[in-house]
């Protein structure tokens, strides 16, 4: 009797414990049979999925810190080439600064030199052009005196003559 209400579409006033049981039965049998085959396999590839994204993340995130490292040190190579070239523009102008004073301070002392040496070339000149006019004053006094005297000057008297002609011809000037 209690075995008559178990079978499957067996009618009964409040529950049919037979269909219960049936349901519950396969519906256990499903979940072994779908966490075997469907609900394990399921998780595996979920899982696999799961770590092939993270990897993916990962590398993604490593490539992206490697990249901004990369960008950074360009940076820093680009910002020493340009400090560098600043620096070799700097020194090209201050050696070129001290070249143009270097030519400079030669051309002046080559003129101080020039000129010096004029005024010296000029001085000399003039000492040989005042000594020629003088040995031209003595001879033609020394001339001109023996005209007016009409008699030769013994050497000792010519000396004394052309020394004492030297001296006034010197307070002339």
């Amino acid at each position: 009797m209690f075995f008559d209400h178990l079978v499957l579409g067996a009618t009964g006033e409040f529950l049919n414990i037979g269909d219960i049981i049936a349901t519950l039965v396969i519906f256990l049998l499903l979940m072994v049979l779908l966490k075997k085959f469907a609900w394990g396999p399921l998780m595996g590839v979920m899982q696999q999925r799961e770590d092939l994204i993270a990897s993916e993340i990962e590398t993604a995130e490593k490539s992206r810190q490697e990249s901004q490292q990369m960008l950074e040190e360009q940076r820093n190579l680009l910002k020493d080439a340009r400090n560098q070239a600043q620096e070799i523009v700097e020194n090209a102008k201050k050696q070129g600064e001290v070249s143009r004073e270097e030519i400079i301070t030669t051309a002046r002392a080559e003129s101080a030199r020039m000129k010096e040496s004029a005024v010296a070339e000029i001085a000399n000149e003039r000492e040989k052009a005042i000594a020629a006019v003088r040995e031209e004053v003595v001879a033609l006094s020394l001339l001109a005196a023996t005209k007016v005297l009409d008699k030769e000057i013994s050497e000792e008297d010519n000396r004394q003559l052309i020394n004492e002609t030297i001296a006034k011809a010197g307070e002339v000037q």
